[in-house]
């Protein structure tokens, strides 16, 4: 045991030391809160103002059309369709927007443009000529507009799940992206660290360092305490990323976007309110649709919904079961190989399963009731990935046996597949210039001297 802790030690001071460990951790937090910022910021930000000609054939009833931020809406009398079009090219106008006579029997509107316009312009323009089509129609019925407000139904589908234990949980996809979310990082370090533990078999035993290193420690010993060592640099680097990442995240809102996030989140607010009112919610249970989505202080945001310490408890269960899973397979090809060129051939078995895992957790967002969530949430090879998500959305207290489950599976796996790497490593770490294939590694795992 004594020998696997200085193994350990080894590998893990041996990488947190070197130079590319530190710039890594610490740049890749600037980096993620960099691009994080970046999307935030390109979202928000429309630095190109459209000059919108309107073509209205309907004699001006357009005209009330309000601007936007980022668009202006001009009209000219007596121009026809054809007449803009020719003089758009050399024209000030940065689009031209036509309203044919026929509108309000029509679904349809022809928007040229030089420069497109991004979805919220496109949305924005939409709104305001849907709002003045909804009011020319109402005249047309001769329908009082008050009353119409009054009559009108913002219809939102709440999904309740009503579990076997009798209690009713709202299902809400922000809780599944919150579970992608973790899911993606385990996948991302499972590969990471995963291909770490076999290049640096791979490396000691090319060195014939590991010849000198055999003579003091038991093969198995010096894999367990690579594999090991290895973990506990990616829990220390995933630590780290995570924290500095939040921290920059925060301050980077804070200061550069505080004054335009504010905004839309009053926005949202008055939006929300006019629903309210105008279709009032007769659930109690359903306070969440009145939640500011940027008020994360809210005890009915969705992020205060999610069962945390049930959450990042499995989180660093299955974060470590898949890296202990796939990093004995991983350490057992690079004993295998001389180099990552062979690597190749016994590469892609052990990743196709974390791929389709990938896929799968698309699936579950979409249909998590589906067979490929359940059967991905037990099977060991995808069950790191799928039964995280699996539980931010919710678990009933009549499926815990399938946590269940799929943990003691997934025990059980990492206990079968590291004696298995284990066989194999124990005779291909000392192999040289062997070029292995499948039928030679059975030989390995059933020879017993």
């Amino acid at each position: 045991m004594n020998k696997i802790l200085l193994i350990i030690q080894r590998e893990y001071l041996s990488r947190v030391q070197k130079k590319s460990f530190i710039i890594m951790t610490l740049l890749g937090p600037i980096l993620i809160a960099a691009l994080m910022a970046l999307v935030v910021w390109l979202g928000l930000k429309d630095n190109q103002h459209h000059s919108v000609l309107v073509i209205d054939d309907t004699g001006g009833a357009f005209r009330s059309m309000e601007d936007g931020e980022s668009f202006n809406f001009v009209f000219v009398d007596n121009l026809e369709i054809e007449e803009a079009k020719a003089a758009f090219k050399d024209s000030e106008y940065t689009s031209i927007l036509h309203i044919p006579d026929f509108i309000l029997d029509s679904e349809r509107l022809l928007f040229y443009f030089k420069v497109q316009p991004s979805t919220r312009v496109k949305n924005a323009i939409e709104r305001a000529v849907e709002n003045v089509i909804e009011s020319e129609k109402l005249k047309m019925y001769d329908i009082d507009k008050e009353l119409y407000k009054k009559v009108k139904t913002n219809f939102d589908l709440a999904l309740i799940k009503f579990t076997e234990s009798g209690v009713e949980e709202e299902i809400m996809g922000e809780k599944a992206a919150i579970g992608f979310f973790f899911a993606l990082g385990i996948y991302l370090f499972i590969f990471l660290y995963g291909v770490q533990v076999m290049r640096g078999v791979i490396e000691e035993k090319t060195n014939r360092i590991v010849e000198v290193i055999i003579s003091s420690v038991k093969p198995f010993q010096l894999m367990m305490g690579k594999i090991v060592g290895i973990a506990l640099v990616s829990l220390t680097q995933f630590l780290l990323w995570v924290i500095l990442t939040a921290t920059l995240v925060t301050v980077s809102q804070s200061f550069l976007f505080k004054q335009k996030l504010d905004d839309i989140s009053m926005a949202q607010m008055t939006k929300t309110t006019e629903l309210v009112e105008q279709s009032p919610n007769p659930y109690d249970g359903l306070k969440n649709a009145k939640v500011d989505p940027t008020d994360l202080t809210h005890p009915d945001h969705f992020i205060n919904r999610i069962n945390w310490p049930l959450m990042l408890s499995l989180f660093l269960f299955y974060f470590l079961g898949g890296y202990f899973f796939y990093s004995a397979l991983f350490a057992a090809i690079g004993a295998a190989v001389d180099n990552d060129t062979d690597t190749q051939q016994f590469m892609l078995p052990v990743t196709i399963p974390l791929i389709v895992a990938y896929f799968i957790a698309f699936t579950i967002m979409e249909n998590p009731e589906s067979p490929a969530a359940f059967w991905g949430s037990i099977i060991p090879f995808t069950s790191p990935i799928i039964m995280i998500i699996r539980v931010a959305m919710g678990l009933d207290a009549g499926e815990y046996w399938q946590l269940i489950l799929s943990m003691v599976l997934l025990i059980a796996s990492i206990i079968l597949v590291t004696w298995l790497a284990g066989r194999i490593y124990r005779i291909g770490i000392l192999m040289y210039g062997k070029k292995v294939n499948y039928q030679e590694l059975w030989k390995w795992i059933r020879y017993n001297g």
